[in-house]
C-alpha cells in the first residue's frame, strides 16, 4: 500500500564548502507571504507560533499524498478504505513513538489540547482530587469537577513543595496533578520529571499539557514517568484540526464514551456494549484522518532536527530578549527570573501603551504578527500584571529569522519613542 506519512528527512543534504554535509532545516508554508502595510507590502514577520503554527511543507506533502486515497476508516472493505485505515493507525503509532509512550498506552486522537484535557476530565474516576496551578492555560485549568487551585509558585522548588503538600492533603481516593510543560505566557519550562516523582510518591497520577513544549523540544513520557500528555497539531506545524491525549488506558477504558455514536459501540440493542479499547471508545464518528496523517508527518519530520532547531531558537530568543531589555519602556514578563530555561515565547508590556494598540501598530505599520491580551491564562496574567493587565506575546518558530527579530525591535523602539 502507498506510504502516506512524511518521508524524513524531507530535503536532501547539502555540502558546505568545508565538506561537512548538513541537512537543511524544515520549511513552513507561506514563510515569505507578503502582507499589506501602510505604503505597500512586506514579507510577514510571524511571531504568533504559540497560538497556531504554520504548516510544514512536509505536512502539506503528506496530506497531498493521502487525498487521492481518502476514504472511510475501519469499516470499509475497498482498497481506498484499507489504505486510509492503515494510514490512520500508522499515525497513531508514529505519535506514540514521538512521545516515547509506553507500548500499552492509549493514544486517542482529539480536536486539540482543550478537547484532550476535557476528555481526561470526563474519564477520571468519581471522587478524583485534582491539583492544578493557577498559572495553567485554561485548557488545563478549567475542565475539572473537583480541583484544588494552587497559586503560581515563585520558584521551581516551590512548585514541587506546593504540589507535594496539596497532594498529601487530598482525601483518600484517586488523585491527579495537572501541570504545564512550558508556559504559554512566559515560555518557562516546568520541572515535569520532578513533579511526576512528587505525584507518584503521593499515590497520584500526573497529566501534562505539552502543547507549548513539543513544537520546540523532544518529550519522552516513559523516561519522565508521565501518566498523561496532551498536545495540539495546530501548534506542531500540522494545522488540520487534530490533537492527542496519550497515557494510561485504564481510566479511559472504564469511562463511558466522551461522545456516543458509531465506532464507540461494540454492539447496540436493548442495551449498548461499548468498545473495549480506549481509542475506539472515545473516537466516535468518522475521524479526522487527514488531521492524523498531518500530525504524524510533523512527528516524523521534526526529531532529526531537534538539536539544530533548539540551538537556532536559543540564539533568536537571546537576540530578542537582549533587544527588549535595552528598550527603557519595555518590560518582559517572567515568573522565575531572567535565567529560567524557556522555549521561544516572550511576553512583554510597553509603558503607556495598551497591548492591543501595540499589536495593531506592529501589524498595520510593520507587517509583524504578535498576540495580545491574557493568552487564555487569565489568572496567571493577573498574577504577573494585576487585575487589568494585558501583554504582548512574541513567539518564535521554524520560520523566524534574524530580520524578523530586528524588525520587531526597531518597530518597538520607534513606538516607545512616542
Amino acid at each position: 500500500m502507498p506510504t502516506l506519512l512524511a518521508r524524513s528527512p524531507i530535503t536532501t543534504a547539502v555540502t558546505r564548502p568545508e565538506g561537512v554535509r548538513v541537512r537543511p532545516l524544515p520549511r513552513v508554508v507561506g514563510a515569505d507571504a507578503p502582507v499589506p502595510v501602510r505604503g505597500g507590502r512586506v514579507p510577514y514577520a510571524n511571531f504568533d507560533y504559540a497560538a497556531s503554527a504554520p504548516c510544514l511543507e512536509a505536512v502539506q506533502e503528506a496530506v497531498t499524498r493521502a487525498l487521492p486515497y481518502y476514504s472511510s476508516v475501519h469499516r470499509g472493505a475497498g482498497y481506498a478504505s484499507q489504505v486510509t485505515t492503515s494510514a490512520y493507525e500508522d499515525a497513531r503509532e508514529t505519535v506514540r513513538s514521538f512521545l516515547g509512550a509506553w507500548r500499552r498506552s492509549a493514544v486517542v486522537f482529539t480536536r486539540n489540547t482543550t478537547d484532550a484535557m476535557n476528555l481526561l476530565a470526563h474519564a477520571v474516576p468519581a471522587g478524583t482530587s485534582v491539583v492544578v496551578f493557577e498559572s495553567e492555560h485554561h485548557a488545563s485549568l478549567l475542565p475539572w469537577r473537583r480541583a484544588v487551585r494552587l497559586p503560581a509558585p515563585a520558584t521551581p522548588a516551590e512548585a514541587l513543595s506546593a504540589a507535594d503538600r496539596a497532594l498529601r492533603s487530598c482525601p483518600v481516593g484517586p488523585r491527579l496533578l495537572v501541570v504545564t510543560a512550558a508556559s504559554n505566557v512566559t515560555g518557562e519550562l516546568w520541572p515535569i520529571g520532578e513533579l511526576a516523582e512528587v505525584a507518584h510518591r503521593n499515590g497520584a497520577r500526573i497529566a501534562v499539557d505539552a502543547a507549548q513544549l513539543v513544537p520546540h523540544r523532544p518529550l519522552d513520557m516513559t523516561a519522565l514517568g508521565l501518566d498523561y500528555v496532551a498536545f495540539s497539531g495546530h501548534k506542531l506545524y500540522a494545522p488540520f484540526g487534530t490533537g492527542v491525549l496519550a497515557g494510561r488506558a485504564d481510566w479511559l477504558r472504564a469511562a463511558e464514551p466522551y461522545l456516543k455514536g458509531g465506532g464507540a459501540s461494540a454492539s447496540v440493542g436493548a442495551t449498548t456494549r461499548w468498545a473495549p479499547s480506549a481509542e475506539q471508545r472515545h473516537e466516535a464518528g468518522s475521524p479526522n484522518v487527514l488531521g492524523a496523517v498531518a500530525l504524524a508527518a510533523a512527528c516524523e519530520t521534526l526529531p532529526p532536527f531537534w538539536d539544530a532547531l533548539a540551538a537556532r531558537e536559543e540564539a533568536l530568543v537571546a537576540r530578542l530578549r537582549s533587544g527588549l531589555a535595552a528598550l527603557p519602556h519595555v518590560r518582559e514578563l517572567t515568573l522565575w527570573g531572567d535565567r529560567a530555561p524557556r522555549v521561544g515565547i516572550v511576553s512583554f508590556t510597553v509603558d503607556g501603551w495598551n497591548a492591543r494598540d501595540v499589536a495593531l501598530t506592529l501589524s498595520n505599520e510593520h507587517g509583524i504578527g504578535v498576540r495580545d491580551g491574557k493568552f487564555c491564562a487569565h489568572p496567571f496574567v493577573r498574577h504577573l500584571l494585576g487585575e487589568d493587565g494585558s501583554a504582548v506575546r512574541a513567539s518564535i518558530g521554524i520560520g523566524t529569522v534574524e530580520e524578523h527579530i530586528d524588525r520587531l525591535l526597531t518597530a518597538l523602539a520607534e513606538l516607545t519613542a512616542h
